[in-house]
C-alpha cells in the first residue's frame, strides 16, 4: 500500500509505520518527533475513496450512476470495497488498501445472542437488534435491484451479507467526514490515514482541503519516537463506540443514554401538539441524550410539558397566556417530574445485569479483558450511571417543585455530581467562577474546562 501511495503523490509515509500494539491493535508508530500541529501525512485526492471517486470507476460508474433511487454513501463505498476486493487485475494499488483491512471487527452487530445479552435493557442493544434487520433487509434489497442484475461484475459467492457486513463496518470504523464550504457532506476512506487509532487526548487533527481534495493529518499533540500516533474520533459515548468502532473505553466522561419520547397519532389533541414541539424545536418522536453531564436536559421535560397539556392549557397558549418553553403550572410539573422519574426507574429495572453485579463481574474477571462481553458490560454500566443520575435530579427537581420553592430555583441548583465523571458518593466541591457544577478534584475540573466554560462564562455574565 505504501508504493502505491507514494508513487501516486503522498507525504509523510517514510516518518510513520504501521505496527500492532497491545491494547489497541494495529496503528501508526512515530519514526521521528512531530511537535504539535506539524503536518505528519498527506494523502493525494487520486488516492481517497469517496462516492465521486466510485462514480468515476470505468466498470462500476455507469451500473451505480444508473441505479435508481441512488444506493446511500454507505452502500455505494461498501458496494465498491467488495468489488475491488473481487477483481483479480486492474486494481493493483486500491486492492493494497483493501488488504490491509482488518479480516473482522468486533462491531455490536457480531456479538453473539450471550454477548450482547450482558447489555440488555441498554440503547445499545435495541438499536443493534434493529440494526441486524435493516442490515438483512438492505441486503436482499441490494441483491434484488443490483448484485443480481450484474452478475459478472457482482458474483454472489463474494458478495454475500457476511461480505456485506464486512464492507459496512469498514466504512462505519475508517470513514472520515467533513462538512465543505458549500455546505455539503463529504465522506472519505483515506488509506493509511485510517490505520491511525483514537485518543481522547488529542483534539481534531485531520482535515480535507477542498481546493486540492487532498487529506492530511496533523500532529494533536507533540510526539516522540516510538509513539503511537492518534487522531480524535470526538466525544463519543461507549454505546456508539462499540456499535461503529469496535471498542470502548473504561469510564469513559462522554457516556450517554438515547431517550426515545413518543406520541401516539390517537392521543387527544395530537395535532395541536403536534405545532407546539414544532415551535420548541422538538418532533412527536424525538430522541434525547441523556449525559453524565446533562442528565436530564430541558428539552425532555419541555417534550413532557406539551405532551401532557389539557384543553384549557391548549386554550391559555393560544391567546399566549402561558409560554410553552416554561411550566404550566408547580402540579403540573410534580407530575411530569414524578412520571419521570418513574419512567427511568422503569427503564434501570429492565437491565438485564445490575449496575453492581457488572462492577463485581468486572473486579472478578467474569468477562474476559477486552472481549465481546467486557466490552457489553461496559456500556451498560455507563447508560445505568447516567439513567441513576436523570433520576436523582428529577427526585431533586421535584422536591423542590413540592417545598413551593419554585422550578427557576430547582434548575438554578448545581447538579450534585461531578460534571465531568458522574461520580457522586466522594465529596464534591463548586466550581468557584458559576457556582453551577461541582468536581470531585481539581484533575476533573481541569479536564472538564474546555466543554464547560462558555457556560460558566455566561452564567457569570447573566448573574
Amino acid at each position: 500500500m505504501e508504493g502505491w501511495l507514494k508513487a501516486s503523490g503522498a507525504t509523510g509515509l517514510d516518518d510513520l509505520e504501521l505496527v500492532d500494539f497491545p491494547v489497541t491493535g494495529r496503528g501508526a508508530r512515530a519514526l521521528r518527533p512531530f511537535k504539535q500541529g506539524e503536518r505528519i501525512l498527506t494523502i493525494p485526492s487520486d488516492c481517497l475513496w469517496t462516492v465521486e471517486h466510485v462514480y468515476a470507476d470505468p466498470l462500476l460508474g455507469p451500473v451505480l450512476r444508473s441505479t435508481e433511487p441512488p444506493l446511500s454513501v454507505e452502500d455505494t463505498l461498501a458496494i465498491y470495497l467488495l468489488f475491488v476486493r473481487s477483481r483479480e487485475s486492474g486494481y493493483d494499488g486500491p486492492r493494497s488498501h483493501v488488504a490491509a483491512l482488518p479480516a473482522s471487527y468486533s462491531s455490536s452487530i457480531f456479538f453473539e445472542e450471550d454477548e450482547l445479552e450482558v447489555c440488555a435493557g441498554t440503547s445499545l442493544y435495541t438499536v443493534t437488534n434493529q440494526l441486524k434487520q435493516i442490515i438483512e433487509d438492505d441486503y436482499r434489497g441490494l441483491v434484488m435491484r443490483l448484485l443480481g442484475l450484474h452478475p459478472d461484475l457482482f458474483p454472489l459467492d463474494k458478495f454475500t451479507i457476511a461480505d456485506y457486513k464486512w464492507a459496512l463496518c469498514s466504512i462505519w470504523s475508517r470513514a472520515m467526514d467533513f462538512v465543505l464550504p458549500d455546505g455539503k457532506s463529504l465522506r472519505v476512506l483515506a488509506p493509511f490515514a485510517d490505520m491511525f487509532n483514537h485518543s481522547p487526548e488529542v483534539m481534531q487533527c485531520h482535515a480535507y482541503d477542498p481546493l486540492s481534495g487532498s487529506l492530511s493529518v496533523l500532529a494533536g499533540k507533540n510526539y516522540e519516537i516510538a509513539d503511537q500516533v492518534s487522531i480524535f474520533y470526538g466525544s463519543i459515548p461507549n454505546n456508539r463506540l462499540l456499535r461503529l468502532y469496535g471498542f470502548v473505553m473504561p469510564d469513559n466522561p462522554n457516556d450517554s443514554y438515547d431517550l426515545v419520547l413518543s406520541t401516539h397519532p390517537m392521543a387527544p389533541f395530537y395535532g395541536k401538539k403536534q405545532k407546539l414541539w414544532a415551535l420548541a424545536g422538538l418532533d412527536s418522536i424525538c430522541t434525547i441524550s441523556l449525559t453524565l453531564t446533562d442528565p436530564l436536559p430541558k428539552n425532555v421535560l419541555q417534550y413532557l410539558r406539551i405532551q401532557r397539556l389539557d384543553e384549557s392549557d391548549l386554550a391559555a397558549i393560544a391567546l399566549q397566556k402561558l409560554d410553552i418553553r416554561e411550566k404550566i403550572g408547580d402540579a403540573k410539573e410534580a407530575e411530569v417530574l414524578q412520571f419521570v422519574g418513574e419512567s427511568i426507574g422503569s427503564l434501570l429495572d429492565s437491565f438485564g445485569t445490575r449496575l453492581e453485579k457488572l462492577q463485581e463481574n468486572l473486579a472478578e474477571g467474569v468477562y474476559f479483558p477486552g472481549g465481546n462481553a467486557w466490552a457489553a458490560a461496559h456500556v451498560s454500566l455507563g447508560e445505568q450511571r447516567v439513567l441513576r443520575l436523570a433520576r436523582k435530579r428529577a427526585e431533586e427537581l421535584l422536591a423542590v417543585v413540592r417545598s413551593g420553592n419554585g422550578m427557576e430555583r430547582a434548575l438554578s441548583l448545581p447538579l450534585h455530581w461531578c460534571a465531568n465523571c458522574g461520580k457522586d458518593s466522594v465529596p464534591l466541591r463548586l466550581c468557584g467562577r458559576c457556582k453551577g457544577v461541582m468536581y470531585c478534584g481539581r484533575a476533573c475540573q481541569v479536564a472538564h474546562f474546555k466543554q464547560h466554560k462558555a457556560i460558566c462564562r455566561a452564567t457569570i455574565s447573566k448573574n
